[in-house]
C-alpha cells in the first residue's frame, strides 16, 4: 500500500473528499468527537465536510444543542453530538480528570472548595439559565470563593468533567455555560464496555488507517482499553504494515477512494492532522516543515493541503464584507493548482457569507 493511497482513504473517511455529510451534527457524530479549541476555525472544519453548510447553520445547531462543546478526550475543547454527549464524557472524562488533578492541587482547589463551586454553579444555571463566564465569576466573588488567576478556568473544567455543565447558547460572540441535565438529558444506563468499543469503531471509521499510538493520543484511552476494544471488534478491523507501522482500519470496503485532486484550506487543529500523532503527515515530503510551522511564531497556522500533500500555510483576516485569505506556499503553484486554491478560498467565503480575496507568496 502506497502513501497516496493511505491519504486518499483518510480524506475519504473524514469526508474531506467523497460524499459530504447532511448536517453538522452528523459530521460530529461520525467522528465521535472533534477538537474545537477555537470555535470559529472548528466551525470551518465542519463546513468543509457538510453539504451547503454555512456559518449561521453551525451556530444554530450549536444553540439548539445538536452539538455541544466541552472538555473531553484530552484536556481541551471538543465538539460532541448532543445524543452522544453523556456516554463519551463518561468514558473519557475520568482519564482527563486524573490528568488535571495535579494542577487543581497546585491552585489550592481542594475537594471541599470544588464541591461548593459545583453547588453554586448548579443552582445558578437551574431553570434553563445560560450564563457567560463573567457572570459565573461574579457569583463566585459574591460567595467569597477565590477565582483569581487560573482558578476560574479550572473550576469550570472540573464542573465539565463532573458532567455538571457544558456549552449553552451563544450570547452574541460570547460562549455560555448550561446544565448538562438540561442540554443532554440522560438516555439510560452507561455501559462502559459498549462505549469503549463504539468510540474505537468511530475513530477507525473516520480516521483510519491509523496506528494504535494515533488512537491512544486522540482518545486518551489506555493501551489496555484499546486492546480490549480491538479484540471485541475482531473481524470488523483489518491491519496493514507500511514503514514498520501497523495501520488499523475498518474491514468493510466502501469502494475506491476519490482521487486527490482538490485543494483544502485546513485549520491547524483539523481532525486530518490533530487526529494523529505517530502517523501525522504520513509519507509527506513536507512533514518536517509542517511540524516546524506549528512552533514558529508569525507563520500562518492553517495548512494548505494540495492533492493530499502539505503545500504551505494560510491565514484568514475577516473584514466588513470580505475575508482575505493569505497563502504562504513552499513553491510557486502551477496554474491548475492556483485555480484549485482559489476555489478553496471562495468556498471559505461562501461559508462565511463574505466575498473572498486571495494572495500568494512563497517561503
Amino acid at each position: 500500500m502506497k502513501h497516496p493511497e493511505i491519504m486518499r482513504r483518510r480524506l475519504r473517511n473524514t469526508r474531506l473528499s467523497g460524499t459530504p455529510f447532511g448536517s453538522p451534527e452528523e459530521a460530529v457524530r461520525w467522528h465521535g468527537a472533534m477538537q474545537a479549541q477555537d470555535y470559529g476555525p472548528a466551525k470551518w472544519s465542519l463546513g468543509q465536510r457538510t453539504d451547503r453548510l454555512v456559518d449561521e447553520d453551525m451556530d444554530r445547531a450549536f444553540d439548539e444543542g445538536a452539538i455541544l462543546r466541552t472538555h473531553a478526550l484530552r484536556p481541551t475543547w471538543h465538539f460532541i453530538a448532543g445524543d452522544d454527549f453523556r456516554w463519551v464524557l463518561a468514558l473519557t472524562g475520568p482519564r482527563v480528570h486524573r490528568q488535571v488533578e495535579p494542577r487543581l492541587r497546585q491552585l489550592g482547589l481542594d475537594a471541599r472548595t470544588l464541591a461548593r463551586c459545583e453547588a453554586l454553579i448548579g443552582s445558578l444555571l437551574e431553570g434553563g439559565d445560560h450564563l457567560v463566564r463573567s457572570e459565573i465569576a461574579e457569583a463566585l466573588d459574591q460567595a467569597g470563593i477565590d477565582r483569581s488567576g487560573q482558578r476560574l478556568p479550572y473550576i469550570l473544567l472540573h464542573c465539565e468533567l463532573e458532567g455538571l455543565i457544558c456549552s449553552g447558547r451563544l450570547a452574541g460572540k460570547q460562549h455560555t455555560f448550561a446544565l448538562v441535565d438540561e442540554r443532554a438529558p440522560s438516555r439510560g444506563t452507561f455501559d462502559r464496555d459498549a462505549a469503549l468499543v463504539e468510540l474505537v469503531r468511530r475513530y477507525l471509521n473516520s480516521h483510519g488507517p491509523a496506528t494504535v499510538k494515533d488512537l491512544r493520543w486522540w482518545s486518551g484511552l489506555t493501551m489496555a482499553d484499546i486492546k480490549t476494544a480491538l479484540d471485541a471488534l475482531g473481524s470488523e478491523v483489518q491491519t496493514e504494515t507500511l514503514e514498520d507501522m501497523t495501520l488499523f482500519s475498518v474491514a468493510a470496503d466502501p469502494g475506491r477512494p476519490p482521487p486527490l485532486q482538490r485543494a483544502h484550506l485546513l485549520q491547524m487543529l483539523d481532525e486530518a492532522f490533530v487526529g494523529y500523532t505517530e502517523s501525522r503527515h504520513f509519507g509527506d515530503a513536507r512533514a518536517d516543515d509542517a511540524r516546524a510551522a506549528w512552533a514558529e511564531r508569525g507563520m500562518p497556522a492553517g495548512i494548505v493541503l494540495l492533492r493530499g500533500r502539505v503545500a504551505g500555510h494560510w491565514r484568514r483576516t475577516i473584514q466588513r464584507s470580505v475575508v482575505a485569505v493569505e497563502l504562504l506556499l513552499y513553491e510557486n503553484p502551477a496554474p491548475v493548482d492556483a485555480r484549485a486554491m482559489e476555489s478553496a478560498a471562495r468556498r471559505l467565503g461562501r461559508f462565511l457569507g463574505l466575498a473572498a480575496t486571495m494572495s500568494v507568496s512563497t517561503i
